[in-house]
C-alpha cells in the first residue's frame, strides 16, 4: 500500500482567505504570540550577550589562573590594627606558596604604583606602573605588536625599561614608533622596549575583582620598579600587592585555590587582608547564576506563549461557530473529518507563524533597543530564534487541535440548518 501525501493547497488556500477577511482580529490573536517569541528572543539575547561579555573578562583573567589580591584597609587605623596580626602580602607568602603548592606551572609578584607625574605630558588619567616578573607573558599570553618583552637579565639588574600598554602608548608617544623612546615616571626615566598588543576589554566587573583596563598600563621588571619607586609609608602598605599564578594544564584551578588559601591564613594569623580568586570558579558561579535568571524569565515569557496559545483556541473555537454552515456543506460534497481537522489545525499553525515571525523581528529590535538604552550587551542566536519559533508553532498547534475536532465532529445536516 503506497503513502498519499494529502493536498493541503486547499485548505492552505482557505486559511489564508480567512485570515485575510478578519485582518484585526487576527492580528489581536497573534499578539500574545508576538509579545511571547520577542520576549524570549530579548531574553536569551540578554544572557547570551552577559554570558559571552563574562567569558571574554575570564579569558583576560586566564582561566588556568589563580590571582591573590592584597585587600586595602578602608583607613588608616584599620590598617595598622590589621599590621600588628599580619605582615601584609609580601615575597615569604610567594615563596611559601611555590614551595608547598602542587601543580604551579609558573607565578610571579606584582607590585604597582599610581604615578604622581609623566613626560612626555598627557591628558587623561596617568597608566598605571606595574612591575611584574618576565613570565608574565606566559600566564597572561600576552603578545607584543612592537618590540619586545623585558628578559631575566633585565629583571635580575633591575635595568629601566618598561612596555607600554596600547593605549598609555598611544596617550603618552602618540600613533608613531615609540620602542627606542624614553618615559619620565615621576623621577625615573624608562626606556620603551616594547609596546603591548590590543587585548580585548569588558565593562563586566566580578565581586572582588576589579575590571581594570589592562591597555592603559606601562609594564616593568619587578626589581625595576621596587627598587627604582618609593612607596610612601611602606612599613605599613603591602610589601607587594598580588601575585598571579598559573596552574598545570589538567589541573583542577579551584583545588590549587584552597592550598594557596590555607597557606595565606597561617602566614597571615588569619587576617582576612588578602582574596584569592579564581576565575574558572568565578566563571562557573556567574553562569549559575544567569542559568536561574534565564529559566525565570523563560518562565515569564512562557505565560506570554499560553496566553497567546488561548487566544488562539478562542478565536478558532468562535471561527467554529462562524462557519458552521461552510463546514456542513464541505462535509455534504465529500470532505471527511480529517480534512475539517487539517483545515483548521492549518489556520491556528498560520497565525502562530506569523505570530512567531513577527515576534523574533520585535525580539531581535527589543534587544538593540535594549543594548543602546540599557549599555548591556545583547547577542541574539540562531538557538534562541530556533526554540522560541518551534515553541510558538507547538503552542498553535496544541491549542488548535480542540477547536479543529470540535469543528470535525459537527453533525453535516446540522450544520447545514445552522443559521
Amino acid at each position: 500500500m503506497q503513502f498519499q501525501i494529502p493536498n493541503v493547497l486547499p485548505e492552505l488556500q482557505m486559511g489564508i482567505g480567512s485570515l485575510l477577511a478578519h485582518k484585526l482580529r487576527t492580528l489581536l490573536t497573534m499578539l500574545g504570540m508576538i509579545f511571547g517569541v520577542g520576549a524570549v528572543v530579548a531574553m536569551l539575547s540578554i544572557t547570551e550577550g552577559a554570558r559571552q561579555e563574562m567569558i571574554r573578562y575570564i579569558d583576560l583573567l586566564g582561566v588556568n589562573n589563580i590571582v591573590v589580591e592584597a585587600n586595602e584597609a578602608p583607613d588608616r587605623d584599620t590598617l595598622i590594627s590589621v599590621r600588628e596580626v599580619s605582615p601584609g602580602l609580601t615575597f615569604r607568602d610567594a615563596r611559601a606558596i611555590a614551595a608547598n603548592t602542587p601543580n604551579i606551572q609558573t607565578m610571579t609578584e606584582r607590585k604597582s604604583f599610581q604615578p604622581s607625574s609623566l613626560l612626555p605630558a598627557m591628558d587623561g588619567d596617568l597608566p598605571r606602573l606595574i612591575g611584574v616578573r618576565p613570565n608574565y607573558t606566559e600566564i597572561y599570553s600576552m603578545s607584543l605588536i612592537e618590540g619586545r618583552f623585558f628578559t631575566e637579565d633585565e629583571h635580575a639588574r633591575s635595568a629601566p625599561v618598561c612596555v607600554l600598554g596600547e593605549r598609555a602608548k598611544i596617550s603618552v608617544m602618540g600613533y608613531g614608533s615609540a620602542v627606542g623612546d624614553y618615559v619620565k615616571i615621576n623621577e625615573v626615566w624608562m626606556h620603551v622596549i616594547g609596546v603591548m598588543a590590543p587585548t580585548a576589554t569588558t565593562e563586566t566587573q566580578v565581586e572582588g575583582l576589579e575590571a581594570d583596563d589592562r591597555s592603559n598600563v606601562i609594564l616593568a621588571p619587578l626589581n625595576s620598579v621596587m627598587r627604582r619607586f618609593e612607596d610612601n609609608n611602606s612599613y605599613l602598605k603591602d610589601e607587594i600587592d598580588g601575585i598571579y599564578i598559573r596552574v598545570d594544564p589538567g589541573s583542577d584551578p579551584i583545588e590549587t585555590s584552597q592550598i594557596v588559601r590555607a597557606i595565606l591564613n597561617t602566614t597571615h594569623n588569619g587576617a582576612s587582608d588578602f582574596s584569592v580568586l579564581v576565575p574558572a570558579d568565578l566563571l562557573a558561579q556567574r553562569e549559575q547564576q544567569q542559568l536561574v535568571f534565564q529559566i525565570v524569565m523563560i518562565c515569564i515569557a512562557g505565560i506570554s506563549l499560553l496566553v497567546g496559545g488561548i487566544g488562539i483556541m478562542n478565536i478558532m473555537l468562535a471561527t467554529v461557530l462562524e462557519r458552521t454552515r461552510e463546514i456542513g456543506i464541505r462535509r455534504a460534497i465529500g470532505a471527511r473529518q480529517r480534512d475539517i481537522v487539517r483545515q483548521f489545525l492549518i489556520e491556528a499553525v498560520m497565525i502562530s507563524i506569523l505570530g512567531g515571525l513577527i515576534g523574533i523581528a520585535a525580539g531581535f529590535g527589543g534587544s538593540r533597543v535594549i543594548a543602546a538604552i540599557a549599555g548591556w550587551a545583547t547577542v541574539v542566536t540562531v538557538i534562541s530564534i530556533v526554540v522560541s519559533f518551534g515553541v510558538s508553532v507547538f503552542i498553535g498547534l496544541l491549542f488548535g487541535i480542540y477547536p479543529a475536532m470540535q469543528a470535525a465532529k459537527l453533525d453535516p445536516i446540522e450544520a447545514i440548518r445552522y443559521e
